[in-house]
């Protein structure tokens, strides 16, 4: 697995897809990069570099472990920028990866040529996603055999009375069958320090992350999925509003992860955006 250095002196590593001009991709957790896999096949498409994020996969855990901040990663995908010899670089982030793609472009905008947002987190520019929102996007899924177990977690959870999130994890997959049973178990993350510094104080400057996002004039897809309670479709309008050049698209039946929902239309989409 081929590694660089970050400006702290940290390795990290990275895994590449595909052949032709690179995207570089962020995952989200912070969590192995693994169970981005390639994608649903996009690297048919573009050549795919996914990082690992410091003390996740490959990469080492740093020696400081406030490092591990939002706001502070984003050296690390300059460096990986400069480490690949690219002028400027095609970026895609999932969830909470996206966080820190909105927070590089914002940083760095003359660097994206294109910057993809795949069931974006919202922290990076303040976008609240309710617990109404939740539910009224969960009350989608009631013919699920699944649904009056999650529902009655994801109800005890929102109250603040519940903590069983693993009950409703179904609402985060368009089919809740073996594939996203296995893929879930994959996608744990299991540095919980990253993740809990991930997003610690100072992490998020929301005010001053949109001021700067007008100064991006990459184009954005904001892709969706129909049925995500992490990322529902109204918040991600919201989100896509904030970009000079952005559209959004809804995937529909899709959850937290459409490249597993329906790899065919994923990759259509995405890859029609990425060219």
């Amino acid at each position: 697995m081929p590694t660089f250095t970050a400006p702290d002196g940290t390795r990290l590593s990275y895994r590449s897809h595909g052949d032709g001009d690179p995207v570089v991709c962020l995952p989200g957790g912070p969590a192995d990069s693994l169970y981005l896999g390639d994608l649903g096949g996009l690297s048919a498409h573009r050549r795919l570099i996914v990082l690992d994020l410091r003390g996740t996969g490959g990469s080492a855990i740093p020696e400081d472990t406030s490092s591990y901040r939002c706001d502070r990663l984003v050296e690390d995908v300059e460096a990986l920028r400069e480490h690949l010899g690219l002028p400027g670089m095609d970026l895609l982030g999932h969830s909470a990866g996206a966080n820190l793609a909105i927070q590089y472009a914002a940083r760095y905008p003359g660097r994206v040529g294109k910057l993809a947002l795949i069931t974006p987190g919202t922290r990076a520019v303040g976008i609240p996603i309710t617990g109404e929102m939740r539910r009224e996007l969960a009350q989608r899924r009631a013919n699920e055999p699944w649904f009056p177990a999650a529902f009655a977690a994801l109800e005890a959870i929102t109250r603040g009375t519940g903590t069983d999130w693993e009950a409703i994890n179904p609402f985060f997959y368009g089919r809740w069958d073996t594939e996203a049973h296995e893929h879930h178990a994959a996608a744990q993350p299991t540095n919980q320090e990253a993740v809990a510094v991930f997003g610690s104080d100072g992490a998020f400057d929301p005010e001053a992350t949109r001021a700067a996002l007008g100064a991006c004039e990459a184009p954005v897809l904001v892709l969706a999925g129909e049925f995500d309670l992490n990322s529902p479709p109204p918040a991600m309008a919201e989100l896509a509003a904030l970009f000079p050049d952005a559209r959004l698209v809804v995937q529909p039946g899709a959850g937290h992860y459409p490249w597993l929902d329906d790899a065919d239309r994923f990759g259509a989409a995405t890859a029609a955006f990425l060219g």
